[in-house]
């Protein structure tokens, strides 16, 4: 008698291929963890060979496999562009500094003696201000990451590399405050951006610089628009141009805007008889007004991105709901303002209050 469940010899026959089939496919599904060496201390690891990132249980460090070395074949263009971008820099401003003086102060002296010792000092403070910062901005080292030790395990601790990730362009850990600049060809500390203008990384070591450069360019602006339009007033030759309307009748849309119209036109027929200290200093109105709007702008990104206590990159890496401690004692520690603040203004300095926007 058959129970119930055994097999017969021909079902057992039949379904002996099939058992040792499933029972090979179900061995080939194990997933054997990979051994593998962290690159920050030099222990095994058994990871996963699908695991795209995984961290060291030990010092903390992670490994992307994934990361790819980017080709630098550009590297020595790039360089070459920045350069240019600093000579061009350089020229204008001198230009800017150069041509103000020969066409506002013939102007300025002109009216008054005081008047153009006292212009000729502004200058003076601000072109070397500009200048001085400009070339600290450009030329200092943006930013260093400090040394550590990585490689074997006697030499590093337990969580000594915590986050660290591995710059495969330097050949070196890279925390997380640090950015690799495929234009610098370096690991920079607290990079903010990449600047051509400059020639140069906004890092830690440079970013004040940077800061006080664009506070100086802007006020330099200003003063240069402000200045050349007065004294643009003086050498322009005289406008023939005489209203044919009342005063009551520009009330009208119409009427104003074909007086607005008459004026232009008779305004740019006088331009004509323009001396060349009078076409420079149209220029210098027109691009101090035009280069100050685009500074101004920079710096408020920049300083609303200090007063987060960030910067632009890692404003970019934050989470969306991170915004970071906003107070107007970033802007102090920023600038190296922390004494000033304690002793002149204890109040604001001892308060822990925050500023919200």
């Amino acid at each position: 008698m058959d129970f119930v469940g055994s097999p017969s010899p021909s079902s057992s026959s039949t379904s002996a291929p099939n058992d040792v089939t499933s029972q090979e496919h179900y061995v080939t599904s194990i997933e054997v963890d990979h051994e593998t060496t962290c690159w920050g201390c030099g222990v095994r690891l058994l990871v996963s060979p699908h695991a795209p990132v995984f961290k060291c249980g030990w010092c903390g460090a992670i490994t992307n496999r994934n990361a790819l070395k980017n080709n630098n074949q550009y590297y020595k263009w790039r360089r070459l562009r920045d350069r240019c971008f600093v000579v061009f820099v350089l020229l204008f401003m001198l230009f800017i500094i150069c041509g103000g003086i020969w066409a506002v102060y013939p102007v300025v002296f002109s009216i008054s003696f005081f008047w153009g010792i006292f212009h000729s000092t502004i200058t003076l403070i601000l072109s070397v201000s500009t200048l001085s910062s400009f070339g600290l901005a450009s030329f200092l080292s943006p930013g260093v990451p400090p040394r550590i030790l990585w490689g074997s395990y006697p030499a590093v601790g337990k969580g000594g590399l915590e986050n660290y990730t591995f710059c495969h362009h330097c050949s070196k850990p890279k925390s997380s405050r640090t950015h690799h600049c495929s234009s610098c060809g370096m690991c920079v500390l607290d990079m903010d951006h990449h600047c051509p203008f400059i020639g140069n990384c906004v890092g830690a070591a440079n970013h004040r610089c940077f800061i006080i450069f664009l506070i100086s360019a802007v006020m330099s602006t200003i003063y240069v628009s402000t200045i050349s339009f007065y004294a643009a007033l003086h050498v322009w030759p005289p406008v023939n141009y005489v209203a044919n309307q009342p005063l009551n009748r520009l009330l009208s849309y119409e009427v104003t805007l074909n007086f607005l119209k008459e004026s232009a036109f008779a305004l740019l027929r006088s331009a004509v008889f323009l001396t060349p200290r009078g076409l420079v200093l149209v220029y210098l109105f027109i691009a101090s007004v035009s280069v100050g709007i685009g500074l101004s702008v920079l710096l408020w990104q920049q300083l609303s991105y200090v007063y987060r206590g960030k910067t632009y990159l890692s404003q970019l890496n934050a989470s969306e709901g991170d915004g970071g401690e906003r107070d107007c004692k970033n802007l102090i520690n920023f600038f190296g303002c922390q004494y000033i603040a304690a002793r002149y203004f204890p109040s604001f300095w001892n308060s822990r209050k925050t500023h919200e926007k």
